[in-house]
Order: structure tokens, then sequence, then C-alpha cells
């Protein structure tokens, strides 16, 4: 019998919830807390218009144990709309790792996914956890669902200073307006779909209020136009009134070079690197859909995103694409720090054909979403 009471988080949870976070960092190059303040439920709304929380206390003590968060969004599945869902968000405290918990939690998930909601799911590792690597993939027990590696994401965290494209072209780039918006919607529509896991974006998404992009003004979308035609869109989102990357250590070289590299930063007018204990100042380069992955016209974006993100006095633009995305070249051509996910399908036995029909076009994930 499980030794943990499972159910589906509430306000009441919230305190806990947030506390869970910030004591349970996820390791790589630099360790991060992924905190949720003023409220944790404040930035669910972003991964879908679907989400549950699950928790899981210790029946013992009523201690938080671990939780997971299940959302559903529609997505651009080779080429087409469907519901799909992203799991994330999952932590075991460590008290209570190797005692269980994991299995038993994905059994509760397995329970709510007969809803059918979602065809299947998505989600991401960071690279060199090894403990979710071990637990989830290499050595899954069979009451698990099977992850499946697709891809790997680079999240690539760009200074924020003015930067000059090397090819302006005959490109114009301005902020989106209100009449832009149902030539937008139809852009996403035709060339988002060209990439695996695309949100499928509604004129509602952009206007004031909408959960689903928090914090996303429509003039915080990037437009690049040739002969008065769409042909590019970057958003710059901030969601630090809601999401908070909290630095608790670094490794690798930036265990003992921060110094150095810190210097180097402010030599070139960049923000150093914060100390463990601080937040990362920073904002998402969101919604990124390129006609024809033109790499002019990307780099010409994101040069100018980069150029908006200083003049707003963010420190670093994480931009995330996948290895096989042939943009992912271009923005590694920018002076970076660089974050690497697994990008894995999760999908029970029954539920295999979600991965097995995937046709081979280049995934892209939303990482101002999870």
């Amino acid at each position: 019998m499980s030794n943990f009471d499972f159910s589906i988080a509430t306000a009441a949870d919230d305190d806990d919830i947030r506390k869970m976070l910030r004591d349970n960092p996820v390791p790589g190059g630099i360790t991060i807390s992924y905190e949720r303040s003023p409220s944790y439920f404040d930035g669910c709304g972003v991964m879908g218009d679907f989400h549950q929380t699950v928790i899981a206390r210790d029946r013992a003590g009523g201690r938080l144990a671990g939780l997971g968060c299940r959302a559903v969004r529609a997505m651009f599945i080779n080429g087409r709309a469907a519901d799909a869902g992203y799991l994330g968000q999952l932590r075991v405290d460590r008290r209570f790792q190797g005692r269980g918990l994991v299995s038993s939690g994905f059994s509760y998930f397995r329970e709510l996914d007969r809803d059918r909601c979602a065809q299947g799911y998505i989600t991401t590792l960071i690279e060199g956890n090894r403990v979710a690597e071990g637990v989830l993939v290499r050595r899954a027990s069979r009451s698990l669902p099977l992850y499946r590696e697709i891809d790997r994401l680079h999240t690539l965290a760009l200074p924020a200073r003015p930067y000059k494209a090397r090819k302006p072209g005959g490109t114009e780039i301005r902020p989106a307006a209100e009449h832009d918006l149902p030539e937008l919607i139809h852009f996403f529509d035709h060339h988002g779909a060209e990439k695996q896991f695309f949100p499928v974006l509604r004129e509602e998404d952009f206007r004031p209020g909408s959960a689903s992009t928090r914090g996303l003004r429509l003039g915080d979308l990037l437009l690049a136009t040739r002969g008065g035609r769409l042909c590019g869109v970057m958003g710059l989102w901030d969601q630090s009134a809601y999401k908070q990357p909290i630095v608790r250590g670094y490794s690798g070289f930036l265990r003992w070079g921060r110094p150095l590299y810190n210097s180097y930063a402010r030599c070139r007018g960049d923000r150093p690197l914060p100390a463990p204990g601080e937040a990362l100042s920073l904002a998402y380069a969101a919604f990124t859909c390129i006609a024809g992955n033109d790499p002019d016209v990307f780099e010409q974006l994101l040069c100018a995103l980069c150029t908006l993100a200083a003049q707003r006095g963010y420190g670093r633009v994480l931009v995330g694409l996948t290895e096989r995305d042939p943009l992912l070249a271009v923005a590694g051509r920018y002076p970076h720090i660089a974050y690497i996910s697994r990008l894995y399908t999760v999908c029970w036995k029954e539920e295999s054909q979600f991965h097995d029909n995937l046709d081979p076009r280049v995934s892209h994930v939303e990482i101002a979403t999870i």
C-alpha cells in the first residue's frame, strides 16, 4: 500500500507547494529553484487551458512529499491541431525519495488520464539530472509510462544588449497592433503547424486578461515584414510577476569561474550572473515563428528582441530551440550560456500510437509555458 495520499491541489496547498519548489531546486550547470510568488497557481494558466497539479502528502505527518502538473493544450501534431499534454513541475522532496512515491504518483496520473483529454504527453528533463533520468528513463519500473527521447532542447541565455544582424536586408521590424491579429493568427496556423508541438493560438490569447499569456501584451510581439507581408514573429515575455528563477548554485566552469565571467560581462556592458540566492533577470523569446525557417529573418528578430530587452532593463533573453532546428545555429553565434534538456514523449502502453505516429518534422517547445 502507498504511504501517501494523492489529490488535486487547491489554494489551501499554495504555501506548501511554493516551499517545495524553493527547497528542491533543479540541478544543472546552473542549479535553479523555479519559484512562484505571490501564488503558485498564478503561473498555471500559461501551461494550458486545462491543468491539474497533483500533490502527495505523507500519511504519517501530512507533509507535502511530491507534486507534478498535468497540463493540456491544443498543439500542432503532424501539422494538425490536436489536444496534447505536458507533464511538468515534477518534484519529490529529498526526505521522501526512494520510497515508491514516483510509481504511486504515476498510477494516480494514469487514473486522471482516463478522461482522454490528451492524445499523449511530452516532457523535458534537464540533461545531467541523473536521479530523474534513472527513475523515469533508464531504470523505470513497468508501472511507469514509457519515456522516449525525440530531441534535445537548447535554452540559450543571451545577454540583453543591442545587436546588429549581419544581413539587414529589406525586412522591417515593428510591434504588433490590434489590427494585426487576424493576419497573425493565420500566420501561426500556417507556419507554426510546420513544427511539431507548436501551440495553437487564438486572437483571445493576445487580448488583456488572457490567462494563457499572462504578462504578455500584444505590443510585446515583434513582427517582421517584407514588402508588407508578414514573414516572422517573436515576442518578449516577462513572467517575473508570478514566476521567479532563483539561482541556488553553479557547477562546472561557472562554479569557480563566475567572477572571471562576470568581469568579462561587465567589460562588455552585460549584467553579471547573480550570486546564489538571487533571481535571474530575464525575459523569454516567445512564440517564435519564421516563414520557411528563414535564418536572416530570425536573426533580425532576435537582434531586435535583445535590443528591446536591454531597453527594458532585463539581464538576459532565453531562447529555446531544439537540436534539429536550423535556427539554433543562428542563435548560437551570439554570446550565451546554454541550458540543455532532453525532450521526451510520455505514453502509457495503450497510447503508444501518439509517439509511433509522429512524423519527422522539427519539434518546437514553447519554453515560457513549461
